[in-house]
C-alpha cells in the first residue's frame, strides 16, 4: 500500500494526493486566533466544518457544480487509514483550477468592511449608502473579491481589479454564482432564524465548468449570527470561534507566539458553538455525523 503524498499543510487542513485526480482534504481540529494557532485543538471542529460543507454543497447542487466526491469513509483510499483519525473531517475532491480570488458576499457591514466604510464611505473601493451603522443591512448583498495572499492577510479590491486578475467573464460568472449562492444560503438561514452576514466561496474550474470547492458557508468561512440578538451599532455573537477570541482579547495576550494556553472551559464552548451552528443550520443532530463519539 503506497502511502498518500502530502500535497499541503495549513493552519487547519491538510491536503493529500488521493490519486485519479482526486484529493484527500482533511480538517483537522486545530484552530487559529488573531493568525496563530492556539496549542489546544477544539474537539470535532473538523468535523463540523466538515459535516457543514457537505450540507451546502447539496444544498447548492443546482447552483453550480462542486468538488466533492464523498465524505464516507468507505469511498476513501486504502492508505487514508495511515494518516489517523479521517472520519467525518474528510472529503474526497476532485482537483480544480482554482480562481486566484476569494469570493466574498457581503449583506452586512462588519469586519474589514466596516473599518473601510466608516473610514471612507466605500465597500472595497465602491461607493455604499451613507449613514449605515456597524452591521447595518446593506441595500442589497455585494460581491467583494479580495486577493489570496501567500502570507500575511488578503487585500480587498475592486470588482474591476478581480476582472483583471482573472478576466471579465470568469470574474462575472464567479460573481453570479456568488451572489446566488449567498441568496439561497441566506434565506434559508433566516428561516432558523440566523443571519448570515458575510460568507467566502472558494471557486475553480474542473472540467472547464465553473465549481464550488473548498469549504463552504462554514463558521470559519462566514459570520451567522442568530436574528434575535442582532442590533444595528452593535457588534452580534457569532456561531463560531467567538468565545475563543473573547477570551484572548480578556487574557492580555500580546497576540505573538506562543498563545496562552486555553482553559478546558474555553475550548468546551467554543466546540458547542459550532455544534449550535450546525445542528440549527441543518437541522441534523451532530452525533449522526461520521466519527463522532455518541453520548
Amino acid at each position: 500500500m503506497r502511502p498518500l503524498s502530502k500535497v499541503r499543510t495549513g493552519k487547519v487542513r491538510d491536503i493529500f494526493d488521493a490519486g485519479d485526480g482526486n484529493l484527500l482534504m482533511v480538517t483537522s481540529d486545530r484552530i487559529s486566533a488573531f493568525d496563530v494557532v492556539m496549542g489546544e485543538p477544539i474537539p470535532d471542529k473538523g468535523r463540523c466544518l466538515t459535516a457543514m460543507t457537505a450540507f451546502w454543497v447539496e444544498q447548492l447542487a443546482d447552483v453550480a457544480p462542486n468538488h466533492l466526491v464523498s465524505v464516507d469513509p468507505a469511498d476513501f483510499p486504502e492508505a487514508a487509514s495511515e494518516i489517523g483519525d479521517t472520519a467525518g473531517r474528510t472529503m474526497l475532491v476532485r482537483r480544480a483550477d482554482m480562481l486566484s480570488i476569494e469570493c466574498i458576499v457581503r449583506g452586512y457591514l462588519s469586519g474589514s468592511a466596516w473599518k473601510e466604510y466608516r473610514a471612507r464611505g466605500t465597500v472595497h473601493g465602491e461607493p455604499v449608502a451613507p449613514g449605515l451603522e456597524e452591521s447595518a443591512q446593506l441595500p442589497e448583498p455585494v460581491f467583494t473579491p479580495s486577493t489570496k495572499a501567500e502570507s500575511g492577510h488578503d487585500e480587498n479590491i475592486s470588482f474591476a481589479r478581480a476582472c483583471e486578475l482573472v478576466g471579465t467573464d470568469v470574474a462575472g460568472a464567479a460573481r453570479e454564482v456568488s451572489l446566488t449562492c449567498y441568496a439561497r444560503a441566506s434565506a434559508w438561514a433566516a428561516d432558523r432564524g440566523i443571519i448570515l452576514a458575510d460568507t467566502k466561496f472558494e471557486l475553480g474550474f474542473i472540467d472547464g465548468e465553473l465549481s464550488i470547492c473548498d469549504e463552504v458557508l462554514t463558521p470559519d468561512s462566514s459570520r451567522f449570527w442568530p436574528a434575535d440578538q442582532w442590533r444595528p451599532g452593535t457588534t452580534p455573537p457569532s456561531f463560531d470561534k467567538q468565545p475563543l477570541r473573547d477570551w484572548l482579547e480578556q487574557s492580555g495576550w500580546d497576540k505573538s507566539p506562543p498563545p496562552p494556553s486555553l482553559p478546558p472551559d474555553v475550548v468546551d464552548s467554543t466546540r458547542q458553538r459550532y455544534v449550535e451552528g450546525y445542528e440549527r443550520i441543518t437541522a441534523k443532530p451532530f452525533s449522526e455525523w461520521y466519527g463522532v463519539a455518541r453520548p
